[in-house]
């Protein structure tokens, strides 16, 4: 059982395009969840959308959730890149296909700048399939370097260009209690 109070507040941003994406969205965050360190909170809508960087690949689904934890920032990276290996990911070029990718976001309010590690994801910005999904759960929240809220950085986005839509899943993920 997770301990009533995690003290540290996260965003994190899930994507994928290789194999059964919904199922991989659903495994990645039951894994999330597995452990006692992490309480996912709140999931965005999903959306699918265009490659980014690399146009010769599938389309990708996209989602953002929310989530308290207890893991330092470079605890919770090291976390997340054992559960994107262990549902399949392999090591290649940056925007290349995958099975699942997972990124920090945000970390509270954090500005951390390391050799492994960015808070706030150095590439938010003028990211619309981040950006929508974060839009859903937080559009007020204050990126802590720019001093915008995600919601006016996604007002930046150039939305018919950006080849984001909604995405109809047959079945809702789920948080587990």
């Amino acid at each position: 059982m997770k301990p009533a109070s995690l003290p540290h507040r996260v965003f994190i941003a899930l994507g994928g395009n290789l194999g059964d994406r919904p199922a991989n969205l659903q495994a990645a965050i039951d894994a999330l969840q597995a452990g006692k360190h992490v309480r996912v909170e709140k999931l965005s809508r999903v959306y699918e959308t265009a490659p980014y960087g690399y146009a010769d690949q599938p389309d990708f689904l996209n989602l953002a959730l929310e989530a308290a934890t207890d893991l330092e920032p470079a605890a919770l990276l090291a976390f997340l890149k054992e559960i994107e290996a262990g549902l399949g990911r392999q090591p290649s070029f940056r925007n290349s296909p995958r099975p699942i990718d997972l990124d920090i976001i945000f970390y509270d309010d954090l500005a951390l700048d390391t050799l492994t590690l960015q808070i706030p994801h150095p590439r938010l910005r003028g990211r619309g399939f981040v950006l929508q999904p974060l839009n859903d759960l937080a559009p007020g929240y204050v990126h802590p370097v720019y001093g915008l809220t995600v919601g006016e950085l996604w007002g930046e986005i150039d939305l018919a260009g950006a080849g984001i839509k909604p995405y109809q899943l047959e079945k809702p993920l789920v948080i587990s209690p």
